[in-house]
């Protein structure tokens, strides 16, 4: 009887597996988001892990859960071709939500969470958008991890690329 259900349970497993490698890349650092557009997002440490091996500028994008601009930024923007292209090539991608509760290692330092106002946010959020808590906003690293500038708002494709290229 069991084995009548093998072959779909075989299939299933296949599919589970192809659909789980997708998300590793060339040096097997698993992306915490993939977008269907071909963006990898990852997290910090893991941005340091790959920053290692082919060193790139470094685009943050802080986010809120309940941040509708960051909501149509990400259907719209971050899924632009020649967006996605271009910071594919050029960048690599945290996406991180300024609100996270749990801590955070970057540079040899621990960020909490902070309460403040109604919300709250994460130390490292409020540290690198000095202070200044707007949703969405972008953080732009260079590839040593240096904060070269912070750009707050909602950006077009062809707003972002024009910004991107000027770094």
């Amino acid at each position: 009887m069991i084995y009548r259900f093998l072959p779909a349970l075989i299939f299933i497993c296949s599919i589970f597996y192809i659909t789980s490698c997708g998300h590793i890349n060339a040096t097997n650092a698993v992306a915490l988001e993939e977008t269907e557009s071909g963006l990898k997002w990852y997290d910090f440490k893991t941005a340091v892990e790959l920053n290692k091996k082919a060193k790139k500028k470094v685009l943050v994008d802080m986010y809120t859960s309940w941040c509708g601009w960051c909501k149509v930024m990400d259907r719209q923007t971050f899924t632009d071709q020649e967006v996605v292209a271009y910071l594919n090539e050029n960048f690599i991608l945290v996406k991180f939500n300024a609100e996270t509760k749990e801590p955070v290692e970057f540079k040899g330092q621990t960020y909490v969470y902070k309460p403040m106002g109604r919300r709250g946010a994460n130390g490292l959020a409020v540290q690198m958008l000095n202070g200044r808590l707007a949703y969405p906003s972008l953080v732009y690293l260079d590839a040593d991890f240096n904060k070269i500038r912070v750009s707050p708002g909602f950006k077009k494709p062809q707003q972002l690329l024009d910004e991107l290229k000027t770094l």
